[in-house]
This record gives structure tokens, C-alpha cells and sequence, in this order.
């Protein structure tokens, strides 16, 4: 799919500088787009929008919450892909336990050139176009095969273009390696360290391992960046202040930006803005749905989360239907220098509603041949 006037609209803006209905109407327009794209291209795509949605009914819509969705959970059980295999440059998974089925992405040059150029565009926007020291709290293991990549590998070659002199500070057993992390901020003293690893393991690997060693870390003008894992802090009673204030005290570090994105929408990442909740950047946009009906709500009604991106062309992971539930905190605030909706996550629906609101999806579909 060659790239057209709609994504170029985009990919030419600043990532945050559209008012919303503006964004919304581009967006719209290119949802659109890729709908028809993937519905010509997929047939598991096409055969449910025929089964679900009405067919090519579901290809004209003119507002985005009446574009079709697929629940996310779909790249578990199907092979979701818009291109010729030999076209696919990489494969992306997502994390998952040991048993589990995981997602399975499917990425072309392009859309993996679209998903890095709007990644850059957010990146710079919170920290600036020098590239600093980074250190990635995680080992280096993780990222051994670049061709398929897990959702940990995937987060970390995705940073590695930000930073320099990438130092990670785990040891392949977990165990965080105080003396060479020390001996790496002497080295680049000076430099605003970049920290970057899933909130879990920044918490039980970096947190908690130093409260336990008694060791202090002072880094007042590092930034750490971290994602995903809250289901396991809040199993622990760790909320996101905790989470803040017990990391300043432990490493010194006072800017803490959280940010929500999946594997099955790399590129569209939601960034925490000034007052601590998720913002929608111009290339994607969340649309909250009754987790009963369905139905669209308004900001201030929590429902279940549902993602828009305008970059995956390779895959139909445009408009999916997440198992979070959110509410849409505020719109185009100035208090936060940045247009478009921003929210928060509240939690992961519980498997028994899950079933109930997605029954719709769950009878097999003859896979591609």
C-alpha cells in the first residue's frame, strides 16, 4: 500500500499540534482507507466483516466509531496478514507465559517504516532530538533474534535508535548488576541518562533490588520510560504514586513518563502528559465502548478500550477492541501543551465479561491457504 495524502497529512504534523476534531477527521478518512485495504487483501479479514459487520456495508462510515473493530485477542487464534508472506520483514509476538498463545504481527518494510518514522516523531516530542546514554533494564538476551521479536525484544529495539552506548543492567538471571551500572553513570556523568524497561521488572528487578541492597542511586535529570505490567503492581497494592515516589527514593529519578501501546499497534503509543494521564497523539486515537452494548460512551464513562491507528498496513490491526477498561479523562487541555484526548487505563476486564462482550469473534474461521 503505497503511502497516500491522508498518512502524509499526518506524518507531516507535529504529534500532538492537532485539535481533536480536526485529527478526527483525518483519522476517519484514514480508517477508511485501510479498512478497504485489508478487506480486498485478507481473507480472514473480509470473511468476518461479512460475517459481523455486514460485508462491504462496513466499508462506509463517516464517523470512526462506527468503523468496524476486531477484538485484539483474534492475533492469538488467526493469521491476521494483508501482504504476501515474502513480503513480511518481521514478525512480532506478543508477551505471554509459558502455554499461552500469543499474538502474532506481521510486518511489512512499510508499515514498519511508518511505525519508526511516527515512533521518532513521539520520541523527540518528550525527549528531545540528542541522543543520550541508555540504559535498559532488562538483559541483552533478550533481543538476540532480530527476525521474530517478543513484545520485551520489540520495546528495546524499538528505544535502541534513541539513545547511545546502550548499557543493560540486569545479568541473564535477573539479578541487576549494581557495580556496572554504577561504573556506566560515572562513565557518562553528566549526560541525562535515558532508563528504560516494563514496569514489572523496573519494579521487582531495579526498585525493589535496591531498597533491599540499601544501595541509593542519585540521578535527578535521567528519565525513565516504562510500560506495561501494571496488572502485576496491583496485585501487589503498588499504585503509580507508589510507583513514583518509591523510585525517586530509591534512584534519585523525579521524571517518570508511563506509556501505554501493545505489540499488535507498534508505532502508536500513548505517552503520560504533565498531569499524569495517557495522550493520543495525531497518528492513533482510543474510542471507549459499554462493555455490555458495546456502544460508544462519553468522556467520564468507563468502558473497554478501543485502539485506532492510521500506520498498519500489512496486518488489519487498524481498529481493535482491547480487554482494558479506561475513561477518557479531557480533550485539546492547555495545561498540557498538547492537542487530542487523553485518559486513563482502570484495569484488565475479567475473563468471564470478556467472553460475554466477544462471543461474536470466537467461532473458528478457515485460516488462508
Amino acid at each position: 500500500m503505497s503511502a497516500g495524502p491522508t498518512i502524509e497529512k499526518l506524518l507531516a504534523a507535529s504529534p500532538y499540534s492537532l485539535p481533536q476534531t480536526e485529527k478526527r477527521q483525518i483519522l476517519t478518512e484514514r480508517t477508511r482507507e485501510l479498512t478497504r485495504h485489508h478487506y480486498e487483501r485478507c481473507d480472514v479479514y473480509r470473511n468476518l466483516l461479512d460475517r459481523i459487520f455486514g460485508g462491504s456495508k462496513a466499508l462506509q462510515f463517516d464517523a470512526l466509531e462506527d468503523a468496524p473493530f476486531l477484538p485484539v485477542s483474534l492475533f492469538k487464534t488467526q493469521d491476521l496478514r494483508s501482504v504476501d508472506p515474502a513480503a513480511v520483514v518481521k514478525t512480532l509476538t506478543s508477551s505471554g507465559t509459558t502455554g499461552q498463545a500469543v499474538s502474532r504481527i506481521h510486518l511489512d518494510a512499510g508499515t514498519a517504516h511508518l511505525q519508526t518514522r511516527t515512533l521518532v516523531k513521539i520520541m523527540q516530542h518528550f525527549l528531545g532530538v540528542e541522543r543520550r546514554p541508555m540504559v535498559f533494564l532488562d538483559h541483552s538476551n533478550v533481543v538476540r533474534d532480530r527476525r521474530s521479536s517478543s513484545a520485551r525484544a520489540a520495546g528495546i529495539l524499538g528505544m535502541l535508535p534513541f539513545g547511545r552506548q546502550p548499557f543493560y543492567a540486569l545479568r541473564e538471571d535477573m539479578s541487576l548488576d549494581v557495580e556496572g551500572l554504577q561504573e556506566y553513570l560515572e562513565k557518562t556523568r553528566g549526560q541525562s541518562p535515558i532508563f528504560f524497561g516494563f514496569t514489572y521488572i523496573v519494579w521487582q528487578y531495579f526498585v525493589e533490588e535496591l531498597e533491599g541492597l540499601g544501595k541509593r542511586l542519585s540521578l535527578p535529570d535521567a528519565v525513565l520510560l516504562h510500560s506495561g505490567g501494571w496488572k502485576k503492581l496491583e496485585a501487589l497494592k503498588v499504585s503509580p504514586a507508589e510507583f513514583r515516589a518509591r523510585l525517586s527514593a530509591a534512584a534519585g529519578i523525579e521524571t517518570v513518563i508511563n506509556f501505554y501501546g501493545m505489540v499488535e499497534q507498534v508505532g502508536s503509543v500513548y505517552f503520560e502528559n504533565p498531569l499524569h494521564f495517557l495522550q493520543a497523539s495525531i497518528y492513533s486515537d482510543i474510542i471507549v465502548r459499554d462493555t455490555n452494548t458495546l456502544e460508544p460512551l462519553p468522556p467520564g464513562r468507563a468502558g473497554l478500550i478501543q485502539v485506532v491507528s492510521a500506520l498498519p498496513e500489512s496486518y488489519p490491526g487498524h481498529s481493535l477492541l482491547t480487554e482494558d477498561v479506561g475513561v477518557v479523562e479531557g480533550c485539546d487541555n492547555p495545561a498540557t501543551g498538547m492537542n487530542g484526548q487523553y485518559f486513563r487505563i482502570l484495569g484488565r476486564l475479567a475473563k468471564a465479561d470478556l467472553r460475554g462482550c466477544s462471543d461474536t469473534f470466537q467461532k473458528p474461521l478457515p485460516r488462508p491457504a
